[in-house]
């Protein structure tokens, strides 16, 4: 199945309280390009996710962007009764018999440093990882299924657009398959509008027969055919055949560009033209391809 390099997943795991988040985004790019963005606590899973990654895409390139949620743990704040104690008398001590709110005074108290404090928790990246995985599975998954949905798309462009190539050559074809009788017949006509009647006929033919082997197409249609069969053969397989197709289309206008060069007829020039035309199509399209 073909797929396309562009596409969106998103996955979620749950484990032991925590939550993990993942998102991928993937973009056309010539060879494969991973980018991670990971919590700090998850750092040392890199090694891990980046295979993961590559071996479920094979072009583009591809940002996982993962996010971590934790409940609060129990005791994550602390108090330090002494300090608090200390602080207190301390403040009591100094404002003396002066009028002031207890409630305030304690509030006071409970905002000096050391007394209350937060303490985060340290993570085991490794007791995490069977859960992180499942999250970037899941979006890794997410994202296959659209590329391959839109892979779909793209292969039924291309095959129309192949199509089009195979009838423009076969055109061709047709226009020149009495190539050599044509040349002859007008080579003719051109002597005896100068000479007249004293034209020898087997030197014209054989001056035809010269013009019209230079002007053969016959091998350039030959293996524009056979890249045309290895170009649909592509979008049936099951392997990334972007740069495949890459290579194939450059082909196909390097036979086309040959045809252009041989043409010695209007109606071969005007399909070199739109053959020209299709192909650039299908370079567009062919890049978008995995």
């Amino acid at each position: 199945m073909l797929r396309s390099m562009t596409g969106f997943g998103r996955g979620e795991a749950h484990d032991a309280g925590t939550t993990v988040r993942v998102e991928v985004r993937s973009v056309n790019n010539r060879f494969l390009d991973v980018h991670l963005k990971l919590p700090r606590e998850h750092g040392a899973l890199e090694p891990v996710l980046l295979a993961q990654v590559k071996a479920a895409c094979r072009r583009g390139r591809v940002d996982v962007h993962l996010r971590r949620d934790a409940e609060a743990a129990q005791g994550a704040v602390q108090a330090d009764e002494e300090l608090y104690v200390a602080y207190l008398a301390r403040m009591q001590q100094l404002v003396g018999a002066t009028a002031v709110d207890p409630g305030a005074l304690a509030l006071l108290a409970l905002q000096q440093p050391g007394v209350l404090t937060t303490g985060t928790p340290e993570v085991d990246a490794e007791a995490e990882t069977e859960v992180v995985q499942r999250a970037v599975g899941q979006a890794l998954d997410r994202l296959d299924a659209m590329r391959l949905a839109e892979g779909a798309q793209l292969a039924a462009e291309l095959g129309r657009l192949l199509d089009e190539l195979a009838a423009h050559a076969q055109a061709i074809e047709a226009v020149t398959a009495d190539l050599s009788t044509r040349l002859q017949d007008r080579l003719r006509a051109r002597v005896e509008a100068v000479v007249g009647d004293a034209a020898e006929g087997w030197r014209v033919a054989q001056e035809a027969v010269l013009q019209a082997d230079k002007a053969d197409v016959t091998e350039e249609l030959a293996r524009l055919r056979s890249h045309l069969v290895q170009a649909r053969a592509a979008l049936g397989s099951d392997e990334a055949v972007g740069r495949r197709l890459d290579f194939l289309v450059q082909e196909l206008h390097r036979e086309v560009n040959t045809l252009g060069s041989k043409a010695v007829d209007h109606p071969v020039s005007a399909r070199v033209v739109e053959l020209k035309s299709v192909i650039e199509r299908l370079r567009e399209q062919a890049a978008n391809v995995e």
